[in-house]
């Protein structure tokens, strides 16, 4: 098969099967979502959820997490990973965001990068879910997901993925895309079991093809 052949069976199914794709994430603006990816990093959407309300009471703006002491914003996301270093990360964004952005989250992935805690990762987060810009998050079950389907080929790295995503994937659908995968991975593309029999990509899913699909035709031969 293909890879635009590959690319556009995997679109038409997810348009038929997922027309709406969002952020688990919750959040009212795009501060509060700058947050809550930073606190996502290496820790679940479902525990970042539990910690953002009492945090976002406490610093409903930037200007209020700018004036305090990282040691205040860590008593309430010590439950999340690595809170020490987050909290030392949000309080800096949060200063940067009000004294060289007048508050307002940028919407330009470069300037996003140059806040406290913000990666290539965050920064596409921010530029897609929020200002609905062709930009590609990369993390573990995009990198994954299109790796086993066969829309990347021979990729290393996140950013080698994002290219190869964004080459293939239309600018308008990018947005939606990425939640595309995540979702995929979270729930059926899993790391270690993937669900393949709840699949409905399995007729262009590399994966399958290679490992699954032969066994199964291996053992109807017995």
């Amino acid at each position: 098969m293909q890879k635009k052949e590959r690319y556009q069976k995997v679109i038409d199914w997810f348009q038929k099967e997922m027309p709406i794709a969002e952020t688990e994430l919750n959040y009212s603006n795009p501060y509060e979502l700058l947050v809550a990816v930073i606190l996502s990093a290496q820790c679940t959407d479902k525990r970042v959820n539990q910690i953002t309300p009492e945090l976002f009471k406490r610093f409903s703006r930037p200007e209020l997490m700018a004036e305090v002491d990282s040691a205040e914003v860590f008593d309430y996301i010590r439950s999340c990973s690595y809170p020490n270093n987050k909290a030392k990360h949000l309080v800096g964004m949060a200063k940067m965001l009000v004294n060289d952005f007048n508050g307002i989250v940028p919407d330009d992935v470069q300037e996003l990068q140059k806040l406290p805690g913000v990666g290539r990762k965050t920064a596409n987060v921010i530029a897609s879910v929020v200002y609905e810009k062709p930009a590609f998050a990369v993390d573990t079950h995009v990198f994954r997901v299109s790796a086993r389907i066969g829309l990347t080929t021979n990729s290393k790295t996140p950013l080698d993925t994002e290219k190869q995503l964004m080459k293939y994937f239309p600018a308008e659908l990018v947005p939606l895309a990425h939640h595309w995968l995540i979702l995929h991975g979270r729930y059926i593309c899993l790391a270690r079991s993937p669900k393949c029999g709840k699949c409905g990509l399995k007729d262009c899913c590399r994966f399958y093809e290679k490992n699954l699909k032969n066994e199964s035709k291996a053992g109807a031969a017995r």
